[in-house]
């Protein structure tokens, strides 16, 4: 069986930055198996496998361990492929997710992305494994989703601080299912982060589409502002443009292709 891949480094105009993500148009559903070991052997933060649905097309994230239920870098990068191969000249796209209908478009030299927003709240009760597994020790914890199961997102006082966080990834690991975003107000942008989910095989996330749907939000009360500049500061680097809606998170980027070519299985 071939099939076709590419691999597409979102949020970013170059590559060898931003986050990569490999991209797999299908014509019917593999089994759930063989999308993960394919993910697994292409080793990159998120796989998209997508198969088209009328006009819209399904779509659906592996990381190298597991399905995950809401990828944004990967959505960003599926629509990039979308607009140049797969139906040129098309000016938008939706795509039917387990986190529902994700729109996808052109905005001048970005894509523009729309995603569910994800409020978070005070934690209460920070786990150890959290307080333990991040030096410096947070001080402020919050969380999104249900408790345990979505996102900890810990907010230092300077960009200095999540620069030089050093996580313990064993101790976060035992906090699966859910990842851990540090963050805080940028030097030259709005607001900066990092992400480490390690107990999905990506010990540093090098840019996270889907925590800005908490942090967008998060800021935005914050520093009163409507559209804010973001910059996740991991290795690679990527920079976002952040603007909540209600109930709805637009998030901005640029994407550059690094490859295509074909799977043979």
């Amino acid at each position: 069986m071939k099939l076709p891949i590419y691999q597409v480094d979102a949020f970013t105009d170059r590559v060898f930055s931003g986050n990569p993500a490999a991209i797999c148009p299908l014509e019917q559903w593999l089994d759930d198996a063989t999308m993960l070991a394919i993910a697994a052997e292409n080793n990159v933060s998120e796989t998209a496998f997508s198969v088209r649905q009328g006009p819209d097309y399904a779509l659906r994230w592996f990381t190298p361990k597991a399905e995950v239920q809401l990828c944004g870098h990967a959505t960003l990068a599926t629509g990039l492929i979308v607009f140049n191969y797969l139906q040129p000249g098309t000016t938008s796209v939706q795509f039917q997710t387990c986190s529902g209908p994700l729109r996808v478009k052109p905005e001048g030299e970005c894509l523009a992305m729309d995603l569910p927003a994800i409020p978070a709240r005070a934690c209460s009760n920070p786990p150890a494994p959290l307080l333990e597994g991040l030096k410096p020790t947070p001080r402020v914890v919050l969380e999104s989703g249900q408790a345990g199961e979505g996102n900890y997102f810990v907010v230092y006082d300077t960009e200095q601080e999540v620069r030089d966080a050093t996580p313990d990834l064993p101790q976060l690991e035992k906090l699966h299912p859910a990842g851990v975003c540090i963050t805080a107000p940028g030097e030259k942008t709005d607001f900066v982060s990092r992400y480490f989910v390690p107990s999905y095989g990506i010990p540093e996330d090098p840019v996270t589409g889907s925590t800005h749907s908490t942090l967008g939000p998060y800021w935005s009360e914050r520093l009163a502002k409507k559209v804010l500049n973001a910059r996740q500061i991991s290795r690679r680097g990527g920079t976002l443009i952040v603007e909540p809606r209600g109930e709805r998170v637009i998030l901005r980027g640029k994407a550059t292709l690094y490859m295509k070519g074909e799977i043979l299985i």
